[in-house]
């Protein structure tokens, strides 16, 4: 019999001068994440249940990028991305644009296991959720009042903000305000300035105790983006891919992710160059980025876990059957 492994990730990319105070916070929420994944995965759940089950966790709280806490879009609103797949047939199902849908992972799941399609988007994937009977809210439940400020000064620098803030030199990063904050625009998307990267995805891969793969992946997209951006997130292949030999959730500089197919590169490094799960992630970390920065969590059958990123740090926490779990923020 195969050994469950779970793995786990809020973004990758992270303030370096980060207060103390929000690392613990954060840390907290992926143990606690961590620990009902584990729970599930000891009575029993399958692959598919359980990164469903963590994700709708983490989308529930407003301390990462995804679901109550999304990023706002220049216009002020919530537009929220998922995607879901069961690595025993190669199912997925993803969705992209939505405004009301409490928990888009399971919308994305409901669109892999209720509809005859992979990926359903804006007016269509709404209209899909309330045939579903899934819960609905006011797009004013996702916006928080730090997000509001962000993108305030994400307007002011004309720039596209990764949810990351870089207090003002002798400030104090406890209680620096959103008016004390200036972003980083050395780096670019595209050739457009952005900030540094932080947190903009949550993710969640799961081999259980059968062997089978699953992951799943949500995101609020980037602060200040164009109304109708997709990223990676929902994109089968790039920021989420689960198959028979494993299971992959991306995180970082959609765009970069999106070229590279980072997630099924993992996969297919795997299968046609016969390397290990950590060598297969570190390959394609190095080589397929390019200049992007980026993150990823991945398992296999055998019951590895791996991650590897790029940037400055990048949320996560993993656990296995014979009792490893840790919860990191840094290299």
């Amino acid at each position: 019999m195969a050994k469950w492994a779970i793995a786990i990730h809020g973004g990758a990319g992270v303030d370096p001068n980060l207060p103390e105070q929000r690392q613990e916070e954060a840390k907290r929420l992926l143990s606690r994440c961590l620990q009902i994944g584990v729970d599930a995965l000891k009575a029993n759940k399958t692959a598919v249940d359980v990164v469903e089950l963590v994700v709708r966790q983490l989308e529930s709280d407003p301390m990462f990028n995804s679901g109550r806490g999304s990023a706002l879009t220049a216009k002020g609103t919530v537009e929220m991305e998922a995607s879901i797949m069961d690595g025993r047939k190669r199912r997925c199902g993803a969705v992209s644009g939505l405004t009301t849908v409490k928990n888009p992972v399971s919308l994305a799941r409901l669109v892999m296991d209720r509809s005859p399609h992979s990926y359903l988007a804006f007016d269509g994937a709404e209209e899909f959720a309330r045939e579903q009977g899934v819960e609905i809210v006011d797009n004013s439940y996702f916006i928080t009042e730090e997000n509001i400020g962000m993108l305030k000064l994400a307007k002011e620098a004309n720039t596209i903000l990764f949810d990351y803030r870089i207090p003002l030199p002798g400030a104090d990063t406890c209680s620096a305000s959103v008016g004390s904050l200036v972003p980083d625009t050395s780096l670019q998307m595209n050739g457009l300035p952005i900030s540094i990267y932080s947190p903009e995805t949550v993710g969640c891969v799961v081999v259980d105790s059968t062997g089978n793969c699953a992951a799943a992946t949500s995101t609020g997209g980037l602060m200040n983006k164009k109304s109708g951006r997709i990223g990676d997130s929902p994109l089968i292949g790039s920021g989420t891919y689960a198959c028979e030999l494993c299971a992959i959730s991306c995180t970082g500089e959609g765009e970069a992710i999106i070229r590279s197919t980072l997630a099924r590169d993992v996969a297919a490094v795997m299968e046609y160059k016969g390397l290990n799960l950590q060598k297969a992630v570190d390959f394609v970390v190095k080589e397929r980025l390019d200049e992007g920065q980026a993150g990823l969590i991945a398992v296999s059958r055998n019951g590895e876990v791996a991650c590897k990123f790029n940037s400055n740090g990048m949320f996560r926490g993993c656990a296995t059957e014979d009792g490893y779990m840790e919860v990191a923020i840094w290299e």
